[in-house]
């Protein structure tokens, strides 16, 4: 049984021989988030009542991208922010507006998360290794996203001159895989659920994988300095709500034979259930494209705290985030716990 039914069986038990501690009306929570196969435990928590577990009643809101989810959190559009870290989430959360507050995907060596696909052209012109990039096109959402900083970290690692690569900015994730699945552009990075179908197909190729790379914090849970100051308590049971989510999720898609061979079952089949509630629904093929595309959740949702440091680092080299704030200051770790 998987932590997170022991946490809604004890609930029951609770709930049967005394009355309940809170209040019936549920605190609202506004979630922004990608419609994608990424945050796969917010999905799980919701569709089987964690969140209203804790006395919580969360409502989603998708994005295109992941820097129009920081701008929402600042304009009050929404409460709670689960994406990549991009400059301008940098540089909010240096005016003390915004703060990470908990883990989310993260580019682990061995899990297939993220991709370096490279169109067919490209790779017939002899782009055929991570190494190759320079000089190439790459597609990216906006200037300061996640993919602007990877690119970056793998460049340093592979050594190629990111200088010598020429962004192409396309404003939103689909638009990279078309534009590279077209020939447009050389390269992007894009996660295994939509890179694996395009490889199989003879669409584009894979030539490498970012997490056996440069592990890091793909994504994260962020909030606002507002949220933490007035509701530290609704916080703490959506965080625990989540936790279980993320449980749940490693139950069903990151267990391991002694062979290191994936394990997947009946937990595996109901979570895919959960999920496409929200993505890939109707899809004949859900199954395979979820078991190809899930990537790594640390236990208890950790935060990687030494690398969102260096995802701050890497931006203010690249002068995309000012200022010169203790990057201590951006993090706060009372609702989650830290790798």
């Amino acid at each position: 049984m998987s932590q997170g039914f022991t946490r809604r069986s004890l609930i029951a038990a609770l709930a049967a021989g005394a009355p309940l501690a809170r209040a019936n009306a549920a605190d609202a929570v506004r979630l922004g988030l990608l419609r994608t196969l990424s945050p796969a435990p917010f999905y799980i928590a919701q569709e089987r009542g964690y969140f209203k577990d804790e006395g919580i009643e969360v409502t989603f809101r998708f994005f295109a991208a992941a820097q129009p989810i920081a701008a929402a959190a600042v304009s009050n559009d929404i409460d709670i922010g689960v994406t990549a870290l991009t400059g301008g989430f940098f540089n909010l959360a240096e005016k003390g507006i915004l703060k990470v507050i908990g883990g989310g995907l993260h580019e682990e060596k061995g899990y297939e998360g993220s991709a370096i696909l490279v169109s067919n052209q490209a790779f017939d012109a002899g782009l055929t290794s991570v190494e190759k990039l320079g000089g190439h096109s790459f597609a990216i959402t906006q200037y300061g996203s996640s993919f602007d900083y990877i690119i970056g970290r793998i460049a340093e690692s592979r050594g190629f001159n990111l200088k010598t690569v020429q962004f192409r900015a396309v404003q939103q994730v689909p638009n990279m895989i078309a534009a590279v699945s077209s020939g447009q552009v050389d390269a992007t990075i894009a996660i295994a659920s939509q890179a694996k179908p395009l490889a199989a197909g003879g669409q584009a190729h894979i030539i490498g994988w970012v997490g056996d790379i440069v592990p890091y914090q793909l994504t994260a849970l962020f909030t606002t300095e507002r949220m933490i100051e007035g509701n530290k308590d609704v916080l703490r049971r959506f965080c625990t709500a989540y936790r279980y989510g993320v449980a749940d999720y490693r139950e069903a898609f990151l267990r391991r034979d002694a062979a290191g061979k994936p394990v997947f079952d009946e937990k595996t089949d109901a979570a895919i259930a959960n999920i496409t509630v929200y993505v890939f629904t109707g899809d004949p093929q859900a199954r395979q494209k979820i078991l190809s595309g899930v990537g790594y959740y640390d236990a208890g949702a950790a935060l990687d705290v030494a690398d969102v440091k260096e995802q701050l680092r890497a931006f203010k080299a690249r002068d995309l985030v000012k200022g010169d704030v203790d990057p201590d200051s951006l993090i706060d770790t009372r609702f989650l716990p830290t790798r």
